[in-house]
């Protein structure tokens, strides 16, 4: 590996690390209780918890970095919810050792700041919350943006098997990286050896495997099923939730993935992609928007120039582009 971005890539390797241990704890409890965001999305223990770790250690690391991330604490400062942060304080100095009260609010905060430096990370401390809440498939996501380009790319995806298609449940827990121009890499939690991993070979839809959110409410699913019909695809859509999506199709167990807008003005959040998307790429895959232009993660903390966003093996994106513009118009 080269001498650029080693540091960094190093630094959030230990932050996903410690926040996904985060994770394991509150998921292990899988406490009934939970807050609820503006918009009504569930926010666990974990989430504040997550975003707090990874956030002390970019700090602590690249302390005049921005980071730009899904949480802040405006809701854990609430006397009502004074028990709440009890239990992210008890999560976090379990991982990060001695901690006040406010240290915990402050690392949180750290991650509110929306305009966009020409250098910033972005975290999404738990992407898939409600396949957290279901025990399934949820990802910690963290990436470093500079002059518009991801340079550095983590995806901690506890649940998801460390090899391909392995039920061993001791092979349980991936971490998936990449630097650009490094390839992309999976690495077991605990494991010192990186894998290479490379996107699927298959050039032909009726020989393609889509996967798609478990949640109709986050993509089209409809859309996604004509689109499928109209490239011949015989398998069933592979259904799972968060930016483990992008880990499946940069290690060739699925061959595209479309986040189709079920809503005609939603935007995308850059947290929800900018950590796959490098990895997949990285893996020798491609990543656009319904018009086949790159993500621009230049804007804060929206793709606001983007409409939907289309993940495949490279080899199929032209002929998902196309079936997509039959389909959608």
């Amino acid at each position: 590996m080269s001498a650029n971005y080693q540091q960094e890539l190093a630094t959030a390797l230990d932050a996903v690390r410690g926040a996904t241990l985060a994770c394991r704890s509150v998921q292990a409890k899988i406490a009934s209780e939970k807050l609820d965001k503006k918009d009504k999305s569930p926010v666990t223990v974990a989430d504040f918890s997550s975003q707090a770790i990874v956030c002390r250690v970019l700090s602590l690391a690249f302390s005049h970095d921005q980071i730009i991330a899904e949480e802040d604490a405006a809701e854990l400062r609430q006397p009502a919810n004074a028990a709440f942060l009890d239990q992210v304080h008890r999560e976090v100095t379990a991982v990060a050792g001695t901690a006040t009260m406010e240290d915990v609010l402050g690392w949180i905060d750290r991650g509110k700041i929306r305009p966009a430096s020409k250098r910033f990370w972005t975290l999404d401390p738990i992407d898939g919350t409600k396949g957290f809440l279901r025990k399934e498939q949820y990802a910690v996501s963290l990436a470093l943006i500079v002059d518009g380009d991801i340079q550095v790319a983590v995806l901690g995806c506890p649940n998801l098997p460390n090899l391909p298609e392995v039920n061993d449940p001791s092979s349980i827990g991936g971490l998936f990286y990449a630097v650009r121009g490094e390839g992309a890499f999976s690495l077991g939690e605990d494991a010192d050896t990186s894998t290479p991993i490379y996107v699927s070979r298959t050039a032909h839809g009726q020989h393609a495997r889509m996967c798609e959110s478990v949640e109709s409410g986050h993509s089209d699913h409809s859309g996604a099923s004509a689109i499928a019909e109209e490239l011949g695809i015989a398998q069933d859509s592979r259904r799972l939730d968060s930016q483990a999506k992008y880990a499946v199709v940069a290690r060739g167990e699925a061959d595209m993935y479309l986040r189709l807008p079920t809503q005609a003005d939603y935007v995308e959040k850059i947290w929800d992609h900018a950590g796959g998307v490098l990895i997949v790429e990285e893996a020798g895959g491609k990543v656009t928007d319904l018009a086949g232009k790159p993500l621009n993660f230049s804007l804060g903390h929206e793709l606001k120039s983007n409409r939907g966003v289309i993940v495949t093996n490279n080899l199929l994106h032209e002929a998902v582009l196309t079936a997509c513009r039959n389909v959608l118009g």
